[in-house]
């Protein structure tokens, strides 16, 4: 693979793999991203020559044709992720995880490229707090918001692609990323820049509901390990045995910045709320031999905190809107 397409691989995600791929390989990367809010020219800085970066947008057929026909793989992360913008907007969600999804596909058929596609844990819905099972590769999809609804979508397209055309397909659904470049709307580096403001955190509902937090760099390693020998067809689930409570993680980081550990504010629940993510990775621990280097969250909180605190000219430029968002609906 001398070529790779990363779709949105100037958000969160996308631009932490494509800093892993070039570490790991001596692969040119051409970035395919719209630069919506949600992205960042800055997290390419790096890549030199290697990277190229198109502005354009996953669901323009010809664009994504012509990439596409140029590269020998292709990793689609593109997807609108925000589970509250969805709920209060759901079309951009649509128009990006399924008909982005679809032109990807056709692209990939057409010119027989492969493809690995970015999924979520959220495709499955939720557990019980008190349920000791995880989620599987054959756990049956029960969708609760336009996005994950979306994201499930997308996942059917892929298997349906693979089974009636012979794309060159794999699959990975993984669980809650943090870590650097993730923009200050999503949980945690919302509650980091709260705190580093001198504000209290905000936590929805009672604060019970538990995420399997996983660092974005094993995300990474996962999805390069699959890219190389995953089998095609095939859906690996990625998680790090990182499950912690809303409260916990809040909790975790007042302490860490020198903060009493009650000093956060519960807030109106979102609707349709997910109560419990849990990702049994077995799968791809055994057929593939993937290891997470982050197995302790409170180092891998600890080194999101530090890259928060230095990149403070990243994020404040946005931190107002966000907080004006979330207050317009009732959660400040």
């Amino acid at each position: 693979m001398r070529r790779i397409l990363v779709t949105g691989g100037a958000g969160f995600i996308g631009s932490n793999f494509v800093h892993h791929a070039l570490g790991a390989s001596d692969a040119a990367v051409t970035v395919l991203d719209k630069l919506t809010y949600a992205a960042s020219r800055e997290s390419l800085d790096g890549g030199g020559d290697r990277v190229e970066l198109v502005v354009g947008d996953v669901a323009d057929q010809p664009l994504v044709e012509k990439l596409v026909a140029e590269h020998d793989a292709v990793v689609h992360f593109a997807a609108e992720s925000h589970n509250d913008n969805s709920l209060s907007e759901p079309g951009p969600f649509i128009q990006t995880n399924l008909v982005g999804t679809f032109c990807v596909l056709e692209a990939c058929r057409k010119h027989d490229v492969r493809l690995h596609h970015i999924s979520t844990d959220e495709v499955y819905g939720d557990l019980e707090l008190d349920d000791p099972a995880r989620f599987t590769e054959t756990t049956a999809y029960n969708p609760s918001s336009p996005y994950s609804a979306a994201k499930a979508g997308s996942d059917h397209l892929v298997r349906a692609w693979v089974r009636s055309f012979g794309v060159r397909a794999t699959i990975s659904n993984c669980s809650n990323n943090y870590g650097p470049w993730q923009h200050i709307e999503k949980f945690i580096p919302r509650q980091i820049t709260n705190v580093l403001d001198g504000d209290r955190p905000k936590v929805y509902g009672s604060g019970a509901n538990v995420r399997d937090w996983i660092h974005v760099a094993d995300h990474s390693s996962a999805v390069w390990e699959i890219l190389q020998r995953g089998r095609i067809g095939e859906t690996y689930l990625i998680g790090a045995d990182g499950e912690r409570d809303n409260l916990d993680v809040v909790r975790q980081i007042l302490t860490a910045l020198g903060r009493a550990s009650d000093d956060y504010d519960l807030v109106t629940d979102r609707a349709g709320h997910d109560l419990r993510y849990a990702i049994d990775a077995t799968k791809l621990q055994t057929e593939l031999g993937w290891q997470p280097a982050y197995r302790d969250f409170a180092r891998g909180l600890a080194q999101t905190i530090d890259w928060y605190r230095a990149h403070e000219s990243w994020w404040r430029p946005h931190k107002a809107a966000v907080e004006a968002g979330y207050a317009a609906k009732g959660q400040a």
